[in-house]
């Protein structure tokens, strides 16, 4: 384990750290320190820290599972899951922008420690812990009638800003060559990102689906 890491350091090969054993554990690590990091300071707030935390472990785990189940892959990593970033969106929505992009961060360093393709650090950034955290912009719009709706379209946008700018410095290579790779970023990114965020949106609007979900804020957000 040891071995193939010092390997991996030693030859500058990017991605063979981030998928050594060592690597996994060592981002893993960081994402579980920040999370406790945010209890600690957590101050006066500790006892909604507590609790941010647990919904957000919770949150996390089930996001990490349901991107797991693919229902269209594209090449160099995009898929239409069946709302993995929901539940990332959610801990926006309940506890603010803070606890929301915390959330998106620890998952980010998730899906790139397991899964994870890199080519620079920028790329590292721009792809796992900016893309994911910006899910958690979703907060800006809790306290507002249809609060969840907006917070789903400006999460999924605030993603798809970070893929888009990572897609047109890194990946214009992998442009088809009558495409312009502006125009291939834009599509790429939106062909996975906008088609999943519009369902979600969708979903969310069901009566029954809403209902479901203000009862679930009231009571994370209860006794605070």
């Amino acid at each position: 384990m040891f071995q193939s890491f010092l390997e991996a350091v030693s030859s500058g090969d990017l991605q063979a750290i981030i998928t050594s054993t060592l690597g996994q554990i060592i981002i893993v690590v960081i994402a579980l320190v920040l999370l406790l990091l945010a209890v600690a300071l957590g101050g006066h707030q500790k006892k909604m820290s507590v609790k941010a935390l647990t919904y957000s472990s919770i949150a996390i785990a089930i996001s990490f599972v349901l991107s797991q189940f693919r229902l269209f892959s594209l090449p160099q990593g995009g898929s239409i899951t069946p709302f993995s970033m929901l539940f990332i969106i959610l801990i926006g929505y309940f506890f603010g922008v803070k606890t929301g992009v915390l959330a998106g961060v620890v998952y980010g360093l998730l899906q790139l420690a397991f899964g994870g393709w890199v080519m620079h650090p920028m790329q590292l950034l721009l792809d796992y812990p900016l893309a994911f955290g910006a899910l958690g912009l979703s907060g800006v719009f809790a306290n507002q009638k249809h609060g969840l709706v907006a917070g789903i379209l400006v999460g999924c946008t605030g993603r798809f800003i970070f893929h888009f700018l990572s897609g047109i410095i890194f990946f214009a290579s992998y442009a088809p060559e009558t495409w312009n790779p502006f125009v291939y970023s834009l599509w790429y990114n939106f062909s996975y990102i906008g088609v999943e965020g519009v369902i979600t949106a969708i979903i969310v609007l069901v009566p029954s689906v809403a209902q479901a979900l203000r009862s679930v804020k009231k009571s994370a957000i209860n006794n605070i």
